[in-house]
């Protein structure tokens, strides 16, 4: 979905402050925001001329009925009241407010992310193989570890628009014979799943693939996590796909995963965040660090969209920051400082 088919957004607050955080917000998880004025600059005409999707309306200072019977008065536009004070984007509270503000224009507008991020697969179920995969190190050969083997290190593959392509590059530039395993969660319309596994691991040494219930994660694969149900652990880390979708508003959701995996692998668990919009992820980086995982960001210039990774930099999670094939080399090197 390119910016002029995103839902359209007309922002009505009282105060700079909550006009930036809103304008922000709503460009990072991919809406359109056509209008973002103070509610004293407007009179009837400018909110006839304005060709919204829907009214956001946030007053902290200020109670203009008039200005909002204008609105209500339009019944084919939905006019949602914002959440209240924005907190600034770099405070612990900020991602709960913006999952509780997306949440409802998902359900009123719908979500970009689903739009768009499936349009990329065809192109990579064409792309030639991209040459130079990294070379696997003699201490890592010789590990005991081996393909297919339960794995007791697990790092996570976070991804949003643009990440298909960006996971690939990834993958094609990691040699096989590692002694982990991975989680891919990808915000991506439902339709696009079965299609996903094939698109981003046909180059790849590694097995690409749908989640097995009741199984273990394995030594040299890709498990994808399933996009309508939560994904956990038992005891013994066998995976187990429960009966409840995941908490609103992302589906997979990568904060609800990243707290999954931790809780499970604690400091043998990593994160990566690729290209993705929103903020996904943040409101968990705190207690994956706590429990000894590492996450590491895609670089913003080689993102199609940067928002989430962006939002971790921000949040001063971020260990590492590189395009996918130097992560690739960079946790190559990462586990063969750990073997050695």
């Amino acid at each position: 979905m390119s910016a002029s088919n995103a839902a359209r957004i007309a922002v009505i607050a009282d105060t700079s402050l909550q006009r930036h955080v809103l304008q922000q917000a709503l460009s990072s998880n991919g809406y359109q925001v056509v209008l973002n004025n103070d509610p004293a600059r407007l009179d009837d005409a400018a909110l006839q001329a304005c060709e919204a999707d829907l009214w956001l309306v946030d007053l902290v200072q200020s109670d203009d009925l008039p200005l909002i019977d204008t609105l209500l008065a339009d019944s084919n536009v939905p006019v949602l009241f914002g959440e209240g004070h924005a907190p600034e984007r770099s405070s612990e509270h900020y991602p709960r407010w913006e999952r509780r503000l997306v949440g409802k224009l998902k359900k009123l507008v719908g979500d970009p992310a689903l739009a768009t991020a499936g349009g990329g697969l065809d192109g990579l179920l064409t792309e030639a193989q991209r040459p130079g995969r990294i070379e696997l190190p003699a201490v890592l050969a010789n590990t005991t570890l081996q393909a297919g083997e339960p794995a007791k290190q697990v790092w996570l593959l976070a991804a949003s628009l643009g990440g298909p392509a960006a996971v690939k590059a990834f993958l094609d530039a990691l040699p096989g014979g590692l002694p982990i395993a991975f989680l891919y969660a990808q915000h991506i319309d439902p339709s696009f799943e079965a299609t996903l596994p094939q698109a981003v691991g046909r180059h790849s040494q590694w097995r690409v693939g749908t989640v097995r219930d009741g199984d273990t994660l394995r030594c040299g694969e890709v498990v994808v996590v399933p996009i309508s149900n939560e994904l956990t652990f038992a005891d013994d880390g066998v995976m187990r796909v429960v009966n409840r979708p995941w908490p609103e508003p992302y589906s997979p959701s990568i904060d609800q995963m990243m707290l999954n995996l931790a809780q499970r692998y604690a400091a043998a668990s990593g994160v990566i965040a690729f290209s993705g919009m929103g903020s996904d992820g943040s409101a968990a980086a705190a207690y994956v660090k706590r429990q000894g995982g590492v996450i590491w960001t895609q670089r913003a210039d080689s993102c199609a969209c940067s928002s989430m990774p962006d939002s971790l930099r921000e949040g001063g999670y971020s260990s590492f920051t590189a395009e996918p094939r130097e992560l690739a080399a960079a946790l190559v090197e990462h586990l063969a400082e750990q073997c050695r």
